[in-house]
């Protein structure tokens, strides 16, 4: 039976047309440029933050700024409906962005890109969302924002002057996932978008509804191969259940049921790991003999202090849950690190599952990713051998480009070893990937992270942290309980 099932783990599904994955910024951004450029009739972007001084471009003496190519864009082409929704997201947090997304509506006044802010979320959420959708006919989606601290390329250098913002210092080495897909799914996205535009300014989108090209007209970047041969693709979301929406769980119900079929592989890289559902899935496949190896790449600590507290305290929790109970040693936790041993910030959202099923995401492995904020994903699912060697193959690039080293090279270790966790060290000897442990946790360090605090599963417990603890405890020994039977 398929993993992608409308109305039930994803919201829609379409036949693969071409799907490409992009791995960090220096791909995503060249290659949406181009993109960009070719618009005719719409450019439709949804974000969690927005910073219009993005340099699409670094390194070159006039970088191409995000805000500029669309302005530029929308005054040269009349006819185009150029329109950006931003969460409005809280002052605190916006002051660690330079007051970014709320000053760029200064940036566009004036011009004719329509630049709004979506405030339509539970106190405390946030739209995390983070699509953009050309012409309806080619779209990227997954980790990726528009921000001075979001730029990194595949080698991920220590010190790289090409990153950073105006009057700042470059940051460190990121780590982010894209996918480009044309087709029907493409169309899927922008309807999704003209959605959220209506749920997040509280009227109806004029966005030209007829988004049909010339034949002959080709969005997709020339030259670019796509990754994937065959399958379906899907989309799913998460939307809170506020006001009189019934909210929507679509990511959480294929998180777990893509746990419970996996047979031989999980590769995950995810910028938080503290989702007591997803850990209590995986402590039931390593329990048994012959499950999957669970590989996970993390980053060595969350970038901002108020994370560092919550989530990285909840995340040891998890990590000692998966260790103690992985008796067969098939869970291996890994942080990444740059070639002279700077720690890499990995923010991609990335699920891979044997050679079956690849998700690209904006849903981090967190309780809110999955009930509170509202979340975006492509996921795909292989059909028949070229398909599966050919996900097979985007995995081992995805890992090896931790290590430096082709897919090629890490399929061979991989096969040699009969593992990928084994093959990667095999091929590093652990210089860049490295153990990520559990860390000891003192009294407030317990509390924060066995009441999830600062992560909310949804608006029923989002100011009571105590209802939280006993849900998500139920929610667990519900998972066992299963486990048990059917073990």
């Amino acid at each position: 039976m398929s993993l992608l099932r409308a109305n039930e783990t994803c919201w829609r599904t379409a036949s693969v047309g071409r799907v490409k994955v992009l791995v960090d910024g220096q791909d995503y951004y060249g290659l949406l440029l181009r993109a960009l450029r070719s618009a005719r009739r719409s450019i439709h972007l949804l974000g969690w933050s927005f910073d219009p001084r993005t340099a699409l471009t670094p390194g070159e003496a006039d970088p191409t700024a995000i805000g500029h190519t669309l302005i530029a864009l929308a005054t040269a082409k009349p006819a185009l409906d150029v329109r950006l929704l931003a969460w409005r997201s809280a002052l605190p947090i916006s002051a660690t962005q330079g007051f970014f997304p709320h000053r760029a509506k200064v940036w566009f006044r004036g011009s004719p890109v329509r630049f709004e802010l979506d405030d339509a979320v539970p106190l405390g959420a946030c739209h995390h969302q983070k699509i953009v959708v050309i012409d309806d006919a080619l779209a990227f989606v997954g980790s990726a924002d528009f921000g001075c601290d979001r730029w990194d390329t595949s080698a991920h250098l220590d010190d790289d002057p090409r990153r950073g913002g105006p009057r700042a210092r470059p940051h460190g080495p990121r780590h982010e996932v894209m996918a480009m897909a044309d087709g029907p799914i493409a169309a899927a996205l922008g309807e999704l978008f003209r959605e959220r535009w209506r749920a997040g300014v509280g009227a109806p989108s004029d966005a030209a509804p007829d988004q049909r090209r010339d034949p002959g007209d080709d969005l997709w970047p020339s030259g670019v191969a796509p990754d994937l041969a065959g399958g379906a693709l899907a989309i799913a979301r998460t939307l809170p259940a506020w006001r009189r929406s019934d909210g929507v769980r679509e990511i959480a119900a294929l998180t777990l049921e893509a746990i419970a079929e996996a047979r031989s592989l999980i590769y995950l890289e995810n910028q938080y790991f503290t989702w007591p559902l997803a850990v209590e899935a995986l402590a039931r496949r390593l329990a048994e003999p012959a499950g999957p190896e669970i590989v996970l790449v993390c980053s060595e600590q969350s970038p901002s202090y108020f994370d560092r507290i919550t989530m990285d305290r909840a995340r040891s929790t998890a990590l000692w849950r998966l260790k103690s109970t992985d008796v067969h040693g098939r869970f291996h936790a890994l942080a990444p690190y740059a070639p002279g041993g700077r720690p890499i910030i990995a923010h991609a959202k990335l699920m891979i599952v044997d050679d079956r099923l690849a998700r690209i995401s904006s849903a981090n492995l967190n309780n809110r990713s999955h009930g509170f904020d509202t979340e975006c994903e492509l996921a795909i699912e292989a059909d028949g051998p070229e398909a599966a060697a050919s996900l097979a193959s985007l995995r081992d690039r995805l890992a090896g480009h931790w290590v430096g080293r082709s897919a090629d090279e890490v399929a061979e270790m991989r096969r040699l070893t009969g593992s990928l966790a084994q093959g990667l060290w095999a091929l590093d000897g652990g210089r860049r990937l490295r153990p990520l442990e559990a860390r000891r946790l003192g009294l407030l360090g317990e509390f924060i992270a066995d009441f999830h605090i600062g992560d909310p599963t949804d608006v029923s417990d989002s100011w009571r942290p105590w209802r939280r603890r006993d849900r998500l405890l139920n929610d667990a020994a519900a998972i066992r309980t299963e486990r048990s039977r059917s073990g």
